[in-house]
C-alpha cells in the first residue's frame, strides 16, 4: 500500500469514527429537543460548514459548470434533500427515547441504530436489481448473514421488537434510495460540484425539517441551547468535517477499502453507546452485531 492509499484509509477510519459517535450525539440530543428540530439545525449547520470548501474547490477548478450543470445540482440536490429528510427523520425518531416513552414505546439504542442503519451497505446492491445491476454471490450471502444478525440484535427472546428499531430499519431503506439516487445524479461531477450538490441537499433537508418541526414540536431557544453540544457535533463534525474527509480520502482509497472501513461506523456507534451512554448489549445482541458486520464486509469483498 502506498503512502497516499494509507493516508486515505486513515482518514476514512477517522470519518467512520466521527459518524459512529454521532449516534451518541443524536441520542443525547433527544433529551432536549424533538427529532425534526435537531435535524433541521444540524443539517443547516452542516450545509453552511461546507460552503468554504465549495468556494475553495471552485477557485481551484479549471472551468465553471454550465447552466445545465447548475440545474442538475439544484434539482438533484432538492431531490436528494427530500429523501435525506425522510431517512434522517425516521432514524432520529427511532432514537427519540423521551418522545417515544410518552406513547409507551421503546427507542433504539445508539449501538443498535448504528448497525441497523449500516444495512444499506447490503441493501444498495440488492436494490440495484431494479436498475438491471447484477450483484454477486457475496452480496446475497452477506445479506442473509446480516438479516440473521439483525434478528439476533433487534428481536428479543420473547419475540418483541423495539418500535425505535423498526423506525431505524425503515430509515435504512431511505438511505439505500439516497445512495442509488446519488449514483444517478452525480456521474461526471468533479469535487466542486459534488460539494455543491451536498450543500443543496443538506439545506433542503434542513428547511423541510424546520418547516415540519414548528407546527409539530415545541421549539424553544432554551431547549436548543441545552442540546447545543450534540447539535454542534452532528452539524459540524458529522456533516461538515466528516464529509470533507470522505471527499479527500476517497480520491486515493481503493473502493473495497473505503466500503469496508466505512462499515466500521456501526462498531464505533456501539462503542460510543457503551462508553458514553452506559448502553449494554447481551451476548445474543453482540453475536448479532458480529454477524451484521460480517455480512456488510462480505458484501463488499465479493460484490
Amino acid at each position: 500500500m502506498n503512502n497516499r492509499a494509507l493516508r486515505a484509509d486513515i482518514l476514512l477510519f477517522v470519518t467512520a469514527a466521527i459518524w459512529g459517535f454521532a449516534f451518541v450525539a443524536q441520542r443525547v440530543g433527544m433529551d432536549h429537543v424533538g427529532p425534526l428540530t435537531f435535524n433541521g439545525i444540524r443539517f443547516a449547520l452542516g450545509g453552511l460548514a461546507l460552503i468554504p470548501l465549495a468556494l475553495r474547490l471552485e477557485k481551484n477548478r479549471a472551468a465553471t459548470y454550465t447552466p445545465a450543470g447548475a440545474r442538475r445540482i439544484g434539482l438533484g440536490g432538492i431531490a436528494l434533500g427530500v429523501v435525506l429528510f425522510f431517512g434522517a427523520s425516521l432514524q432520529q425518531a427511532g432514537l427519540a427515547g423521551p418522545q417515544l416513552a410518552v406513547f409507551g414505546l421503546d427507542a433504539s439504542t445508539a449501538g443498535k441504530a448504528g448497525f441497523i442503519t449500516g444495512l444499506y451497505v447490503v441493501l444498495v446492491p440488492i436494490c440495484g436489481l431494479f436498475l438491471r445491476e447484477r450483484p454477486g454471490w457475496g452480496t446475497w450471502l452477506g445479506a442473509v448473514i446480516a438479516v440473521v444478525g439483525m434478528y439476533l440484535l433487534s428481536v428479543t427472546a420473547d419475540l418483541s421488537v423495539a418500535f425505535g428499531d423498526l423506525l431505524v430499519l425503515v430509515s435504512a431503506l431511505f438511505w439505500t434510495t439516497h445512495v442509488l439516487l446519488v449514483g444517478k445524479i452525480s456521474p461526471g461531477m468533479d469535487a466542486a460540484d459534488a460539494v455543491k450538490l451536498s450543500i443543496v441537499q443538506f439545506l433542503a433537508c434542513a428547511a423541510l425539517s424546520l418547516v415540519v418541526a414548528f407546527p409539530t414540536e415545541p421549539v424553544a431557544m432554551g431547549s436548543i441551547l441545552d442540546a447545543g453540544i450534540p447539535i454542534l457535533y452532528g452539524g459540524f463534525m458529522s456533516v461538515g468535517i466528516a464529509y470533507t474527509l470522505q471527499i479527500v480520502a476517497q480520491r486515493d482509497a481503493p473502493s473495497a477499502h473505503a466500503a469496508i472501513i466505512m462499515s466500521l461506523e456501526a462498531v464505533f456507534a456501539a462503542i460510543g453507546g457503551c462508553v458514553m451512554l452506559d448502553e449494554t448489549l447481551t451476548v445474543r445482541a453482540l453475536i448479532g452485531c458480529g454477524l451484521m458486520l460480517a455480512g456488510m464486509v462480505l458484501s463488499q469483498l465479493k460484490p
